[in-house]
């Protein structure tokens, strides 16, 4: 199948393409500002399948509206009926389209000029609607808040927001392109308008608020949940606006006569991610919880997991060996410590079920062996 995307080399179109050469495509033609009307023409006459993302939203001109908007339009399906082949053609408008102003005007012309090219040829024809579409590779300081927001909060530069209350509707790049392969790959039936799903209502205040807080999770190490819808797809655009001096951070380590230990991630409802060492010989923990639990994986090194019942003085010993991927879980209401009985360096990882809190530690001190 030969694929043609106008628009190929912008943000949409590029996240297209990847997602199309990762699916099995080779044969892909790429449209863009330099394309000539001959190669036009002639990428058209023998296309399969047209994805028509290409516009104009920032011009010099009003006048360049209609030129690149509903202009290219009809250049395109004027090529797309003189091949005598009724390619499908999937295109990006905008809510802008219903809206009388410049550039709404001349997307409306655009959906209406393809259409008619359905119309007079049969061919399938899918129409998005797209609103403030965002995600990895997006320009900064061009038509995407989320893009400025992200680029200028990853490199300590300002951001201005001039009504926090503002509502916005986000739609995220994969769920863009995931939308228009299925126009591809399993053709919905016809409609006026094809969307896209999820879309995110929020305010431009609270995606801002929680594009600084990515920003400030790397000192306070409290991570927002950041793997589930709007936040998640807001953490991943927000990363990959890091510049690559800015891939790695610290965090802080304390060290004595013991080892060392490092908090590494916090969450607000998940609790805590750290790790610690521990010399040959040495004992740590000590201690017993009445409601915090742990779970404990040795990297590296042999442990000994002690455990006593802190009313019945039931004694159990666990050994474990770096890389056999044994967790071991603390139990409230037992004391338990972990013990280096090897001749290297223990590491071992852990996770809290709640963030230590020094007001409320939940941490009594008891030795396993009395």
């Amino acid at each position: 199948m030969k694929i043609v995307i106008t628009g190929a080399d912008g943000f949409i179109g590029t996240n297209l393409r990847i997602r199309l050469r990762e699916l099995g495509h080779s044969d892909i033609v790429r449209i863009t500002r330099e394309t000539t009307s001959e190669q036009l023409a002639d990428a058209v006459s023998s296309g399969d399948f047209i994805f028509h993302l290409a516009g104009v939203n920032r011009p010099k001109t009003e006048a360049d509206f209609l030129s690149g908007n509903a202009g290219f339009t009809d250049r395109l399906c004027t090529a797309l009926a003189a091949s005598g082949r009724s390619a499908p053609v999937v295109m990006s408008s905008s809510t802008q389209a219903a809206l009388d102003n410049p550039y709404g005007r001349s997307k409306l012309a655009a959906e209406e000029r393809l259409r008619r090219y359905g119309q007079e040829t049969g061919a399938k024809v899918y129409i998005f609607r797209l609103t403030n579409v965002f995600g990895k590779w997006a320009r900064p300081n061009y038509n995407s808040a989320v893009a400025t927001f992200c680029h200028n909060v990853t490199r300590g530069l300002p951001i201005s927001v001039n009504d926090p209350a503002a509502a916005l509707r986000l739609v995220y790049i994969d769920d863009v392109v995931e939308a228009f392969i299925k126009c591809l790959e399993m053709p919905p039936p016809p409609a006026e308008f094809v969307d896209v799903s999820p879309v995110y209502e929020t305010t431009v205040g609270a995606v801002s608020d929680s594009i600084r807080n990515f920003a400030e999770s790397r000192s306070s190490l409290i991570s927002p949940p950041v793997g589930v819808g709007l936040i998640r797809a807001l953490y991943s655009t927000y990363v990959s606006y890091l510049p690559a001096e800015s891939f790695a951070y610290t965090v802080p380590r304390y060290g004595d006569q013991r080892g060392t230990f490092s908090e590494v991630l916090k969450t607000p409802d998940c609790g805590q991610f750290s790790y610690f060492t521990a010399y040959p010989g040495i004992t740590r923990g000590e201690h017993y919880h009445h409601t915090k639990t742990e779970k404990f994986i040795v990297i590296r090194g042999k442990a000994r997991f002690g455990f006593r019942h802190i009313e019945t003085n039931e004694r159990h010993d666990i050994f474990v060996q770096g890389g056999e991927g044994q967790i071991v879980e603390t139990v409230p209401g037992w004391a338990h410590d972990i013990t280096n009985v090897g001749d290297d360096e223990l590491i071992v990882m852990l996770w809290a079920n709640e963030i230590f809190d020094r007001s409320r530690p939940d941490t009594i001190a008891m030795k396993v062996i009395a």
